[in-house]
């Protein structure tokens, strides 16, 4: 499959389920804790700077953005979790918002791929954990994607994805390091995401 990333737009920001998309086209979700550098990730992606936006508040993200790239599939941006610091917002809403993706979604069979962040300076935290327990119980297609490797030397890096993989338990799940200041691991992720959309379509 040959992806243009050049024909990208940000189909709509839903913030409730009757919103997604309906369309017949594969989605990757991209799901982390706020901060973790989701949309510097998908930017770099797609070769663009400022298409999903950068914030400099955590938390401040509460629709699921749906990317169409090339007509052929979409990117789901998930709302970040670990903070809810906008005034008035309810974190037990910003969480059902996320859980509507995967429980009240037409096209939940299109899903072929969840990317898993987790800050490659932090390790796998409380709330990471329990987004891969549910992903491993609910049988949904991941894997985990260490960001901002550039923050870390080799060596700390080769340590960090370890300790990554120790909390991962042993369970059978891909572990790449990312970073969009550099660039690596973008095409890594890319052979990924087109290879779990080409197996899904056997």
């Amino acid at each position: 499959m040959k992806i243009n990333t050049n024909l990208v737009t940000l189909r709509i920001s839903a913030g409730r389920s009757n919103q997604f998309p309906r369309d017949p086209m594969p989605q990757i979700a991209f799901s982390g804790r706020s901060n973790v550098g989701k949309s510097s990730l998908i930017n770099t992606l797609l070769n663009r700077k400022s298409l999903a936006r950068v914030s400099a508040t955590p938390g401040k993200t509460i629709t699921i953005n749906f990317y169409d790239v090339d007509k052929k599939l979409f990117f789901v941006d998930l709302p970040g979790y670990g903070y809810a610091q906008r005034a008035g917002f309810n974190k037990q809403e910003w969480s059902k918002l996320t859980d509507s993706y995967f429980t009240n979604n037409p096209n939940i069979d299109l899903l072929k791929l969840v990317v898993q962040l987790v800050d490659a300076r932090v390790g796998l935290t409380k709330d990471d954990g329990m987004r891969v327990e549910w992903l491993l119980e609910s049988g949904v297609p991941f894997i985990v994607v260490a960001t901002k490797a550039d923050k870390l030397s080799a060596k700390a890096l080769g340590e960090s994805l370890e300790d990554i993989r120790e909390a991962l338990n042993g369970a059978p799940v891909k572990l790449l390091p990312f970073s969009s200041v550099s660039r690596a691991g973008k095409n890594e992720l890319w052979n990924e995401i087109i290879a779990a959309i080409e197996n899904g379509e056997n």
